[in-house]
């Protein structure tokens, strides 16, 4: 508890001190004031399970730990985070393009605590037309710019427990349920020159999102649900990535895994980042609220 309530009193004061962060953060990054610096390639891109909003403050969540923890899993400090959210879906993909970036409280029903948590992490306006000029070069689409969107909780509920400096860049890419898998995994492809400039790569969804099945906590998970789990962690350590796009047809229980392919779709972003011939592995595994699986995944480009 004591952990839950420093967590909350420092999120809360954050927003004091955005101004000077945002000088400071310009001062090292150089993010507008054009100053290089060198950056180093990054290999790995991820897939996070964010789950239930109230992961931001309620350690007995079991991805709780494994999110704060993260610098365990993932050592590396990047020049800027790119995260594809499940919870800004657009018919064309669309980037944040912005030098502060506002918390969204995309969500009803939680705790007051809830709606007063800021992750004022500085915008990466400059990392944004960089995705747009990569997306639209490689002749998939078109690429929208969002001036004035802030960070959904898609992204700043995980990224609040994995970098809580709220000190690194971030810029958010939208999904498109109007398309497929394989167009996201071809997005992902796009994409793949960001590793190489610093920029970390995280798809932000769930591995399993069925509303209508959530339970209690404790509840037993649901066949349909231990199922899809089982054959989704099978296929991507397998590297079964051509599966994964065509999981409507390949997957047991699709549809109700995923009634709505929004939190499916930032998977196969951060797998065609990754490249072809990369390497997968289970980073964590866990599940709440019966039939919610917290199963991310981490991708390690081939050498």
């Amino acid at each position: 508890m004591h952990s839950i309530l420093r967590l909350y009193h420092n999120t809360v004061h954050y927003s004091k001190y955005t101004k000077e962060k945002k000088i400071l953060q310009e001062r090292k990054i150089g993010n507008s004031t054009g100053k290089k610096i060198q950056k180093m390639a990054l290999k790995e891109t991820f897939y996070i399970s964010h789950g239930s909003p109230t992961l931001a403050i309620d350690e007995t969540i079991p991805a709780w730990k494994f999110l704060t923890s993260w610098k365990e899993v993932f050592p590396h400090r990047p020049s800027a985070i790119l995260v594809i959210s499940g919870h800004w879906d657009t018919s064309v993909p669309t980037v944040n393009v912005v030098n502060h970036n506002e918390t969204i409280h995309d969500f009803g029903g939680f705790p007051r605590s809830m709606y007063k948590l800021k992750y004022p992490a500085p915008g990466a306006p400059k990392l944004a037309k960089r995705v747009k000029e990569l997306v639209e070069a490689s002749g998939l689409s078109r690429v929208d710019e969002d001036k004035k969107r802030g960070l959904d909780h898609g992204t700043w509920v995980p990224l609040m427990l994995m970098y809580p400096e709220a000190d690194i860049p971030v810029c958010q890419l939208s999904v498109s349920s109007n398309k497929d898998g394989t167009y996201h995994y071809n997005l992902g492809k796009a994409l793949a020159p960001l590793k190489d400039e610093g920029v970390l790569i995280i798809g932000s969804g769930s591995a399993t999102h069925n509303l209508r099945a959530m339970a209690p906590r404790g509840s037993p998970t649901p066949a349909w649900a231990s199922a899809f789990d089982s054959w989704l962690k099978e296929s991507v350590v397998e590297g079964r990535y051509d599966d994964i796009n065509h999981y409507e047809e390949k997957a047991p229980y699709a549809k109700v895994a995923h009634p709505w392919p929004d939190h499916f779709y930032p998977l196969h972003v951060a797998m065609g980042a990754a490249g072809e011939n990369s390497k997968a592995k289970v980073v964590h595994e866990s599940w709440d609220g019966g039939a919610f699986s917290y199963a991310s995944f981490g991708f390690t480009a081939a050498s």
